[in-house]
């Protein structure tokens, strides 16, 4: 899904203790609907943004196409806080009578909810919708858990190397063509101008520094028999992490200040002129071209470990899905279809800069906005995925990552201890999870 924010001081103990609770969490029983009225109304809930009013424009848009086909529908939307969502989520699962018919959710945490029980199987709407079959590839697998559909894809997202043209220009530097010569230039900037971070790093900023352990090769972890097994602490994988948390001390951006910032952190960082290139998503674009750096940045693939490369980018993302309890199933998967189709993909690109999971309609905005071309070549490059596992969710919630790259440049451990903790810690979330 979309970068989250996160407080990140207590990660250590929010680590144990997210990773129990989560794990003892009741798994939903057999929440079917017993019937499917075609009329009354339809209960939603989707995330909140940090500038919420252009999305509720674009929806408010979208319920009035669907009201006009379907006049005996009533609609009522709530956004809810991206932060909460778990809570609220795994709290209409396990009460119907109080749950939505359609939620949006980040793609991350599609493997959970359907083993939560939570989401309906639309496997066979999805096949005859005319407009699925332009769907992303990528954007498909997001939804799809078991050979089955559960959901629609609502928007794409994916990050690439923002940088300040102007600072550039001053100090006489090109944009970076390998990760080592990012980690050079981010450092000969710092330097230079020790008012700057030269690259805003987050050590609870998990979507920023997963490229750097993919393009060495590593991976969170592999899957064997149909489940899944940690190699985050991988040889591998330990030169990614080496190599991100590399950025964090009086050199760069110091771990005193950045080891507790995530990602909106470290693009607010960006946007405030406060550093001088940031890991950043083309969501993240609006943010920036609001704050002091708009007209004096630039955007390029995050690079590979080779010049020419670009390194695997997570794919991100929120998909729209059908709660198994809603009564109006076939309004409720309507109304996905309103949501998630092309015309209102086309304006929450224009409204939020949100990316279209159709190849098409991206292809359409990437002609009309230059700033989408960075992004589309991410992707087109290969992107990569979390673990297909109920056992992610409760790895994130609880913090596993993080945790490991504040203990590294904190100085608690070395990379080595650090990460065989994490991958004791996600391995005992994956046999948790079944």
């Amino acid at each position: 899904m979309k970068l989250i924010a996160r407080i990140a001081a207590p990660a250590a103990a929010l680590a144990l203790a997210g990773l129990t609770a989560t794990a003892c969490a009741p798994q939903t029983s057999d929440n079917s609907a017993s019937k499917d009225d075609k009329s009354g109304t339809l209960r939603v809930w989707l995330f909140q943004e940090v500038n919420n009013k252009p999305k509720e424009q674009v929806v408010d848009g979208a319920v009035a196409a669907f009201r006009a086909r379907r006049k005996d529908a009533k609609v009522e939307v709530e956004y809810i806080p991206v932060e909460t969502r778990a809570q609220r989520i795994k709290a209409a699962f396990n009460d119907p009578k109080s749950a939505p018919d359609l939620i949006e959710y980040g793609n991350t945490d599609t493997a959970g909810y359907v083993k939560d029980g939570g989401l309906a199987d639309i496997s066979a709407e999805f096949a005859a919708w005319d407009e699925a079959k332009d769907t992303d590839p990528t954007a498909r697998t997001s939804v799809t858990v078991g050979g089955k559909i559960y959901g629609a894809p609502f928007f794409v997202g994916v990050r690439a190397l923002y940088y300040r043209t102007d600072v550039f220009r001053e100090l006489g530097i090109a944009a970076p063509k390998t990760q080592d010569e990012l980690i050079a230039t981010a450092k000969k900037i710092h330097k230079a101008k020790p008012d700057l971070y030269g690259l805003a790093v987050g050590g609870a900023y998990t979507y920023g520094a997963m490229p750097f352990i993919w393009a060495r090769g590593g991976e969170l972890a592999e899957e064997k028999g149909g489940s899944y097994k940690a190699a985050i602490n991988s040889a591998a994988a330990r030169k990614g992490i080496a190599a991100y948390t590399s950025l964090f001390g009086d050199d760069n951006c110091p771990a005193a200040k950045c080891a507790s910032m995530g990602g909106n952190a470290t693009v607010t960082a960006f946007a405030s002129g406060k550093a001088a290139m940031a890991i950043g998503g083309d969501f993240s674009h609006q943010a920036v071209e609001a704050g002091s750096v708009k007209g004096k940045y630039a955007v390029v693939p995050l690079p590979g470990v080779k010049a020419g490369e670009t390194a695997p980018a997570f794919a991100g993302g929120n998909n729209i899905g059908v709660l198994r309890s809603s009564s109006h199933r076939t309004l409720a998967v309507d109304l996905m279809k309103q949501f998630a189709g092309k015309e209102t993909q086309r304006k929450l690109f224009g409204a939020m800069g949100f990316l279209p999971t159709y190849t098409d309609v991206r292809s359409e905005a990437a002609k009309k906005e230059p700033f989408v071309g960075p992004f589309v070549t991410t992707l087109g490059s290969g992107t990569k995925f979390v673990p297909a596992s109920p056992g992610w969710g409760r790895i994130d919630a609880s913090l596993v990552l993080p945790t490991m790259f504040q203990e590294i440049v904190s100085g608690k451990k070395d990379v080595a201890a650090a990460s065989d903790d994490a991958a004791e810690k996600m391995d005992a979330a994956f046999a948790a999870a079944g």
